[in-house]
């Protein structure tokens, strides 16, 4: 059941917009704790690579999930949630507001609205679903979904043959449309109010601060920090992380560190992209549009007022 009572906050935006910032301005006024929703920051030893805050820093303000599992370990969206329900439960029990800071967009959405459970995988049927939309076409595996699913087909691009499988893999084994299964799903949204808040920039400044934060982890030292990973065998989803591919051919002697740097920075801007297109399709999201050299403290003064003047 909702309390009223118990509050949490969220703020949401692309790498490299200000929602740390944002936080550290917020914690100046309420008494708050972050969780971090960043997939790369829960893991440990990547710490200029995921742009951590510095460990005085964090010392000062609590942060749970980072530095969680070893980059060895393999870490997902389910781990994420257990994790960050128990840290909720844990903030409030403090007496303070959980802040929920990051740019996962996976990791926020399941979180506050639910994971879609309790269907199992059947390799063999998704074998033979994929031999059937290569057989048909695309287009035409997506008109079955359409016609057994519109609702989902709404949500699915015709051409992620991914999800279209799914969906339809899911229909074949329950005889149930996957998005009235989806609607049974159970997140923090359910529990608690939820204010949730995102930071957006405009282009060229978002590509220009983002260029800036690839610079400033190069030169503390990004590359050493890259070849102490490499000597460990990652994990498939610490492997990820913008950087490691980039500086492992510069250590390999493929390419220099200049262009690796510019490949880092594309792909970071590219990154970008993909976290707003993600974020936008969100309805809840009160978006902030922040001017070039503007204080945050006005937007963290704008949180309090909404978060204390509701019940």
């Amino acid at each position: 059941m909702k309390s009223s009572q118990q509050k949490v906050i969220g703020i949401v935006g692309p790498t490299g917009v200000g929602k740390t910032e944002l936080g550290l301005k917020l914690s100046k006024i309420i008494p708050v704790e972050f969780i971090s929703a960043d997939s790369m920051q829960i893991y440990k030893g990547m710490d200029i690579i995921t742009d951590k805050l510095p460990r005085d820093v964090q010392k000062s303000f609590p942060t749970h999930l980072v530095d969680v599992v070893a980059p060895t370990k393999v870490f997902n969206v389910a781990d994420f949630c257990l994790k960050a329900k128990n840290a909720v439960e844990e903030i409030l029990k403090n007496g303070k507001y959980p802040v929920l800071i990051g740019g996962t967009g996976l990791y926020v959405n399941s979180f506050l609205y639910g994971i879609f459970e309790g269907v199992t995988k059947d390799e063999d049927l998704r074998k033979r679903l994929e031999a059937e939309s290569l057989r048909d076409g695309q287009e035409a595996f997506y008109r079955r979904l359409k016609d057994i699913d519109p609702e989902a087909a709404l949500k699915i691009n015709p051409h992620d043959k991914k999800r279209v499988v799914r969906a339809l893999e899911v229909f074949e084994l329950t005889k149930n449309k996957i998005s009235s299964l989806q609607k049974k799903r159970h997140g923090l949204v359910d529990e608690y109010k939820v204010y949730l808040f995102g930071l957006r920039r405009s282009r060229q400044e978002l590509y220009r601060r983002i260029d800036q934060r690839v610079d400033f982890m190069v030169n503390a030292g990004l590359l050493d920090e890259v070849r102490c990973l490499l000597k460990k065998k990652l994990s498939r989803t610490a492997s990820m992380c913008i950087g490691i591919r980039e500086m492992e051919e510069v250590l390999k002697g493929g390419t220099s560190l200049d262009e690796a740097v510019l490949l880092m920075k594309r792909n970071s801007r590219h990154f970008a992209k993909r976290q707003l297109t993600w974020f936008n399709k969100n309805k809840d999201i009160e978006w902030f549009d922040i001017e070039e050299g503007q204080d945050l403290s006005g937007f963290a003064k704008t949180i309090f007022k909404k978060v204390s003047s509701t019940s």
